[in-house]
């Protein structure tokens, strides 16, 4: 009776270690999952603050000649979408809502 007892706290101990590990590796992966230096940070949808828009339509716009329009349209998209595709031009698939956002006429809205 005495293994019986032992052998079920035992099985409890674990459980109960297993628990905690996975919930602290789900606190780590979601934290680095917005960690600055993580490469999806700002790519994928809802991934960005709305102060960090600013910066990311700055580079986006970088190579433009049409900055203002170009700032106006990208921060409006980022501000929706909380997110803004990697580099000056193209790379839209990487965020869906700024690649679908369309004018009226059905061009895109989103630099």
């Amino acid at each position: 009776m005495a293994t019986k007892l032992i052998f079920i706290f035992y099985l409890i101990f674990a459980a109960t270690i297993l628990a905690q590990k996975q919930a602290s590796s789900a606190k780590v992966a979601a934290s680095q999952m917005h960690s600055r230096g993580n490469f999806q940070y700002g790519y994928s949808e809802g991934s960005l603050r709305p102060q960090d828009c600013a910066p990311r339509c700055s580079n986006r716009c970088s190579k433009t000649s049409f900055k203002k329009p170009c700032m106006f349209f990208c921060q409006k998209c980022c501000a929706k979408c909380l997110c803004v595709p990697p580099g000056t031009y193209g790379n839209k698939q990487l965020c869906p809502c700024y690649n679908n956002w369309k004018t009226q006429r059905g061009g895109p809205k989103c630099p």
